[in-house]
Formats: structure tokens, sequence, C-alpha cells
């Protein structure tokens, strides 16, 4: 064979779902030889990269992710690197100081625990920023926190109706508090003045580098389309794509907009692209919101805070009816379909869609997949294999935490606390998993996910596992994240493990995180990432 341009030597591999010692030969940007003795093919010109006892992986594919929507936040008023209200009071100021000729202050990144159930107000920004208007979406980007200013530029006041998928949150006397629940941040977010292209490609960029930095070299965006004020990322993307700046391997989730019905079908097929590192092949319909706000679709109410009932039992965003007939038009129509399913209404109400489908269409349809799957009941977990449903992990929330401790596990119906994060239940059963982050929702580091996923214990903690017996193994943890992401996202046949004629899209980390125990997983760091068998990180 011809002499190869790169080789891996000096450490192990991740082949066959293991650990092993050995290296990776590359050649054109595809590996050429996976062994241990690889280094033997080398020649005059080969580059050779010493992995130093590290551990070679193919890259990782983070399965649902929203990079545009992060950079954005990067560029703004970002809060995720503080830990309490005051803290985020003082960022506030500080960025609109900084900044006195934005009209609108906008970023976001702020975690729900820091406030009184979950729920900051308006005061504060208020003093903050007095003359601006301020809108700042909570960390899930399920929520928006405002100032007086902007509730009054879009009109919100005590007499203006919730919409069908959201709430204002309101003192007794039906004043709006400042926080505004799901769909009702629309009130005010479709107010924001729109960003330029320069801004969106500079954000584009910042999120690839980072993204690069720790591994991931290709995604899934779960909302390729505009969202509670977000912008539509899809021409950033075909810029990218045209111009050659996207360097990773991209599919995207066209968004489903649930005040429409099948009449947007005609818009999704011409929003379907294939391009050369950026495709459109799924649509992604949220189906419900988030259980700290109780919008999360469950089948049992919501309790209040003395453990009561309540007559609350989450939010369909979607009818379940309709639901089954847009699934089953959309797998005809060639489309996979990604649904955010958060409770287990809404995850059998998806189940229900995909066997509707199934069943019209016959068996071999999309590679549908469900996203977060917080609360699964035990009858549904069997339903993924059967179907053909992949299930799509965010592994870093399956740990005990604050927003988990304070405001979900108190809050939730009677048995529903104990379904929560069925990993182990789902792969024991022989559903398909895949991993991504939700990132700017959460870390988008896959070695943290990952150790979440085998320790059910958050990153730099020690607390008690959470529902031990749903931790996966490392490898099934990590062959989520690369080989499994990369099938949800079409890219099977290209990349995804370290195989002989795919890709070089290889990352290489500083240790062997199978030699050392699990609770130091996350504590590997990544030294190369290539695309291609180019360095890009």
């Amino acid at each position: 064979m011809s002499r190869p341009d790169l080789v891996f030597v000096g450490g192990s591999i991740f082949v066959g779902g293991r650990s092993r010692a050995g290296g990776v030969a590359v050649r054109g940007g595809r590996i050429a030889a996976v062994g241990p003795d690889v280094g033997e093919l080398a020649g005059p010109g080969t580059a050779v990269v010493d992995l130093a006892g590290g551990l070679l992986l193919p890259g990782f594919t983070d399965a649902h992710v929203h990079p545009v929507y992060a950079g954005i936040q990067l560029l703004g008023c970002t809060l995720d690197r503080e830990a309490d209200a005051a803290g985020y009071v003082d960022s506030v100021r500080a960025y609109a100081a900084a900044h006195p000729d934005q009209l609108w202050i906008r970023g976001g990144g702020w975690s729900m625990e820091a406030f009184p159930g979950g729920t900051p107000r308006k005061e504060p920004l208020d003093e903050a920023v007095p003359d601006r208007p301020v809108y700042l979406p909570n960390r899930d980007y399920h929520g928006a926190w405002v100032n007086s200013r902007a509730l009054a530029l879009a009109g919100v006041d005590r007499h203006t109706p919730d919409p069908p998928d959201g709430r204002v949150e309101r003192d007794p006397d039906g004043t709006p508090t400042g926080m505004l629940h799901e769909g009702a941040a629309l009130l005010v977010g479709r107010l924001l003045p729109e960003l330029t292209e320069r801004d969106l490609d500079t954000a584009f960029d910042l999120a690839q580098r980072h993204l690069f930095a720790l591994g991931v070299t290709g995604w899934q965006d779960a909302i390729v389309g505009s969202y509670l004020g977000q912008p539509d990322p899809l021409a950033t993307y075909l810029r990218a794509d045209a111009d050659g700046r996207l360097r990773a391997r991209v599919t995207g989730a066209l968004w489903w907009d649930r005040e429409r019905g099948l009449d947007q079908l005609d818009d999704l097929r011409e929003r379907r692209t294939t391009g050369r590192r950026f495709s459109t092949p799924a649509v992604k319909i949220m189906l419900d919101g988030v259980a700290e706000n109780f919008t999360a679709a469950m089948t049992r109410p919501y309790r209040d805070a003395h453990g009561h009932a309540t007559g609350n039992a989450g939010l369909s965003f979607v009818d379940p009816e309709a639901l089954r007939e847009y699934v089953t038009r959309l797998d005809a129509e060639g489309f996979q379909v990604h649904f955010h399913a958060l409770g287990d209404r809404a995850v059998r109400e998806a189940l229900d869609a995909v066997e509707a489908a199934r069943t019209r269409n016959g068996p071999g349809g999309g590679r549908h997949h469900l996203a977060h799957l917080q609360v699964v009941q035990p009858a549904d977990v069997a339903r993924f294999a059967r179907l053909g449903a992949a299930a799509n992990m965010q592994p870093l929330w399956a740990c005990h935490e604050p927003q988990m401790d304070e405001l979900t596990i108190p809050f939730l119906g009677e048995g529903l606390a104990a379904r929560q994060y069925p990993f182990g239940d789902l792969h024991r059963a022989g559903a398909h998993l895949a991993a991504g982050s939700d990132w700017p929702v959460s870390s988008p580091d896959p070695l943290w996910g990952v150790k979440v996923a085998v320790t059910r214990v958050a990153p730099g903690e020690s607390e008690p596992p959470f529902l031990p017996e749903q931790a996966l193994d490392l490898s099934t943890a990590l062959t989520a994240y690369t080989a499994g992401s990369a099938w949800v996202t079409h890219q099977e046949r290209v990349c995804g493990a370290l195989e002989v004629g795919l890709a070089a899209d290889l990352v290489a980390l500083d240790r062997d995180p199978f030699a050392g125990p699990a609770e130091e997983i996350d504590r590997a760091r990544v030294v190369h990432t290539y695309v291609d068998g180019q360095r890009v990180h």
C-alpha cells in the first residue's frame, strides 16, 4: 500500500466497543489501517502523532445541540458563568454599561434554582437596566426573564391572556412578574432586533471552534428555524458550507411550527437541502416543555409545594391525534422526525405517532428519535426497539443537582421520580442509543456526559448516584456518542468508528478512560481533534 499521510501510535484505540493497544493510519483523509503495527507503515513523509498512552476514538457526534444559538449567547450577555441571582444582575448591569449603543440587552444562560420557585422577577432587571428592554432566556431555553421595559414594549399586562403553549408568571392581581414560560416568551421575543449575517457567522465560527476543542466533529442542530426570538440558522449553515468554513459534518432538524398543520409540508420540502457538509433530513417536533416549570407532559398531575396533587399534568403542545397524522405524512415524505419528548405522556404520544407511521407506511421509514426522555414508563421502554425509534439521550442531566433535587423531584406525581432517565433499561431492551448535550442548555463536553451516563453523578461532585440501576457501561456510553449518533445523523457510512475506509474524523485524549476509575472519566482532556485527517484543534 502507499505510505500513509498520518499515523497515530503509542496509545490505545477504541475499536469493537473496547480499548486495546494499537494505532491508526490515515491516507487521503480516510482511515487506511487500524491495528497494533501501523507505525511500521510510516514513510519519510508521514506525520507521526504519539498518543503518549492516551486513547484515540472516532470524533464525537452530538445528536442534539444548538451551536448557533450557543454562539449568539456567548456574544451577548452570557450568564452561565454566574451561580446566583446577585451575580446574574451584576453581570446584566455591567454588560449594559459596556454596551450603551445596544437597543436591547439580550443573552441568557441563567439557572432556575437561583430563584425562589425557579422564577425570577422583573424588579432587579428594572434597577440594573431601567432605560432599555432586557430579554434573557434561561439555560434550558424554555422561558425568558424580562424587565418592565420589555413587557411594556410588547404590550404584555394583567389583561394579556396566556398563549396555548405557554404561561405568563403573574402576581395575585394578574400583573406579569417578568418570567415568561415556553411560548409566552415569544410575546416579547418577537420584538428582538434581527442579528446581522456577520453576527450569525461569528456566532457559528465561535461555536464550531468550541466543539472541535471538545472532540466533537459532527452534530445535529436540533432546531433549524426561529425559536423564542432566536433567528433561523439555516442561512448561516448554508453560507458556512458554501464558503468552506463548515468543517464538521452537520445535519439539521427543520422546525415544525406547532401553530400550523400539514399546510407547512411544502415549506419543509423547500427547506430540505443536501450540501457538501450540511443537510436537513429531519423535522423537529416539540411535544412538551420541561418539568421545572410544570409544562412537561406527564401521565399524572404535578404536586404542589405541600405534596398535594394539582390539576396540572403539563402541556401537550401538539394534539396527539393530529401528531399521528403529521408523523405518518412526514415519514412518507422521507423525513425523519426528531421529537422533544420529556414527560412520560409526551414519550408515549411520540411512540404512538411512530407506530402509526410504521403501520401505514411499513417498517423501513425514517430514523425517528426521541430526545430528552426524562420520564419513561416501563411499558413504553420496549417499544423503542420494536418500533425502531432511537433514544436520543442527554445523559449529563441524569444526576443529583439543584434543579433536579429542588425543582423537579418534589413536584413530580406519584411514582414518576423513579422513572427518570432510564438509559439502562432502554439499553437492556435493545433500543438504539444516541447521545447529545443540548448546548447551550448544558455543557457540550461529551466526556462530562459519558461520566454521568456511567456513574449517574455530576462532574466534580460526590453526591450519591441518581438511580444507579440506570447507569451504562463506558463502552456503551462512548458508542452512543460516536457510532450511535452517527447512525441517527445518517453518517454511519462516513464516520463514527475506527474502520478502514471511513473518514479520519478522530479525537485523541490525554489518557485512556478505560484504564482508570469511572469517577475520573471527566478528567480526560482532548489533545487533538481531526476532521478528514486534518487537525482542527
